[in-house]
């Protein structure tokens, strides 16, 4: 019996085919159950037109057998096999793929019906990624004749006629040594292969079966106490088949969309919604697409991976296709199956080609679709899932200078001092009274802070309400977005808040002239500490404030300090804002007149005072405290 070489570039490129093309052993045993798959296909096609074949859908199966000591695995179907010259043009040349051809060969409306996964002609070759030694039985349907084709990689095959009683392929694989690196022999073992087709096959469309051990009280004692147990074997169907996306919708419940979920992605909780698509036209595909109801323990770590899982033609091909979700939505999860893409030699990966680009603009357009109602139509449901993953929404806004304002903005929530509860930007807007030209919002670390800002009295005297920021984030939506519904943002606690009439801004600036002196005092007293000291309308009943100088606030201030705190610290400069109107700038001016002494203790207490309302800290508590007491005496 002569060896023959393959008719590729021989060694070279067989291991290529084995060693570069595949980055996951296990791979193997996805491509010769596609390629089993793929036989049965042909020959249920052929069954159309052919009533000799004898065989109805539900005779059709892929069998897996184990043979542990002599460290054999078989994966045998009862497809429509291969003739010697099949086999000697399939698996004797590298790269030529018996299904590409079979499919061209296909009529255009055939095609529709008929799956045909292999295309490349190199998965079979996988199997020597953990096979020392490949054995090939094959018998062409129509044929009395089965041919046997043997190798132990690249150095070339052996092709010999054998028995088999009936039509189909069985791939013998004797596995390799052990070693202390790689351990072949787990592909024996049942879990292992259990859970290989669950993971790349479960939804090969006709049934995988294999025999598996089982435990069961004998008849003798099932009915005692005490039973004892025995075990058997049974064969059992692997793969589930049907996926539930290719269902239709009206025959999936909400109970199974999410038993599915937790099942498929390990999550104990419901998921707050599911989107169930099926899309026709340029690029075909169905998606199954879940939102959870809280975020995973790693997410907002740098081991979270986000993507979907990538199908086509129910063989998973990625585990987490990142290409299909933008950041701003990384925490959906799901599956997309589509026949459209356009996968590389090895199925692993994706060519990044339009096809892909439009199912990710149109999943990105679905997702937020399906935000949007569930906010309208369950709010309880959409505040707990902005719980877990509003900080994503605002940092993937924040951080995009704008480029997903449209898709982001109606999807935010803040806390509203004035309707005590969580609401979006439209309906903040909605609600603002005639009069209120822009969107007034105070950042701090907590609600009862900021409830106690100076400004507060003044817009609750309005009848305006302000957006209460407590996360880092926060404040750099309105930075991002500048302006939503034609109006401005506008920190409360910087700049002019653009309330005072014309009058009082008059009024304001006779009072300013008039205190001149001790305004100038004040400046002098407290030298570089403050770049600016005047009077403000706007502290309602509190005698001081600080406020950032135009550029950067305080909370940004802080902010970039806890990113980096070994750099040079950033501080906004300081402006001193005194309320003409309150008992003590009163007592201020007097001192400045009579006790100048007095009147500088005055100006280190007012500052003291603004830093601490201002949550900034003190340069030395202990001489804020020694002057305090000074008074006291």
């Amino acid at each position: 019996m002569e060896k023959q070489q393959f008719k590729a570039e021989s060694k070279r490129l067989l291991d290529l085919m084995i060693n570069s093309i595949y980055t996951h052993q296990e791979i193997f045993l996805r491509e010769i159950v596609s390629n089993a798959s793929d036989a049965i296909d042909k020959l249920a096609y052929l069954s159309l037109t052919d009533q000799n074949v004898g065989l109805s859908r539900s005779d059709f199966a892929i069998r897996i057998e184990t043979d542990a000591e002599n460290k054999l695995l078989t994966v045998s179907d009862n497809g429509i096999g291969m003739s010697r010259e099949e086999m000697e043009e399939n698996l004797g040349t590298i790269a030529k793929s018996g299904s590409l051809q079979f499919k061209q060969d296909m009529d255009e409306k055939s095609k529709e019906d008929v799956d045909i996964i292999g295309q490349f002609g190199v998965g079979f070759y996988s199997a020597f990624m953990v096979a020392e030694a490949v054995t090939v039985i094959s018998r062409k349907y129509g044929s009395e004749e089965a041919w046997m084709w043997q190798s132990s990689g690249a150095d070339g095959y052996t092709l010999t006629a054998c028995e088999k009683d009936a039509p189909g392929t069985d791939v013998i694989m004797k596995l390799k040594a052990d070693t202390e690196d790689e351990k072949y022999g787990r592909f024996l073992e049942e879990y292992e292969l259990r859970s290989l087709i669950k993971k790349y096959s479960d939804y090969i469309r006709y049934p995988i079966k294999m025999e598996v051990e089982k435990r069961r009280a004998t008849e003798e004692t099932k009915d005692s106490d005490k039973p004892e147990f025995e075990t058997y074997t049974e064969v059992e169907t692997l793969n589930s088949m049907v996926p539930l996306w290719q269902r239709s919708k009206q025959d999936v419940t909400a109970e199974e969309y999410n038993q599915f979920y937790k099942d498929k992605f390990y999550d104990f909780e419901d998921p707050v919604a599911s989107l169930h698509l099926s899309v026709e036209g340029t690029v075909e595909y169905k998606a199954l697409l879940y939102v959870p109801a809280r975020a995973p323990y790693d997410y907002y770590t740098k081991d979270f991976k986000r993507g979907l899982q990538l199908y086509s033609s129910g063989v998973m091909i990625m585990e987490n296709c990142a290409d299909l979700l933008p950041e701003h939505f990384r925490f959906v999860k799901g599956v997309v199956d589509s026949q459209d893409l356009s996968l590389n030699i090895s199925r692993e990966l994706l060519q990044h080609d339009r096809q892909l680009k439009f199912i990710a603009q149109n999943l990105e357009k679905r997702i937020k679709s399906e935000l949007e109602k569930l906010q309208k139509d369950d709010r309880e449901k959409y505040e707990k899932f902005f719980a877990s993953f509003g900080r994503q929404l605002k940092y993937s806004l924040a951080s995009g200078y704008g480029a997903h304002q449209d898709t982001l903005q109606d999807l935010m929530l803040f806390w509203s001092r004035s309707q005590d509860k969580l609401v979006t930007l439209r309906e903040y807007a909605d609600a603002m009274p005639e009069g209120q030209e822009k969107i007034y919002f105070a950042a701090g670390e907590s609600r009862d802070r900021l409830n106690r800002l100076p400004q507060m009295d003044l817009l609750q005297d309005k009848g305006y309400d302000v957006l209460l920021f407590t996360e880092d984030v926060d404040e750099f939506i309105p930075q991002t977005l500048r302006q939503y519904d034609g109006h401005d943002f506008q920190n409360i606690a910087s700049g002019d808040l653009g309330l005072s009439s014309d009058d009082e801004k008059k009024d304001i600036e006779q009072k300013t002239e008039a205190a001149k002196p001790t305004l100038d005092f004040v400046k002098e007293t407290l030298g570089e500490a403050v770049k600016e000291v005047r009077l403000s309308a706007e502290l309602g009943g509190h005698p001081v404030c600080m406020k950032p100088e135009e550029g950067m606030s305080f909370e940004m201030e802080k902010y970039f300090q806890r990113m980096s705190p070994e750099m040079p610290a950033m501080k906004s400069g300081r402006i001193l804002e005194l309320n003409p109107a309150h008992p003590v700038f009163e007592a201020l001016q007097l001192a400045v007149a009579q006790d100048q002494e007095k009147a500088k203790k005055y100006c280190q207490i007012l500052h003291a005072q603004a830093l601490l309302m201002a949550d900034l800290p003190l340069e030395d508590p202990t001489a804020y405290t020694d002057l305090i007491c000074s008074f006291l005496n």
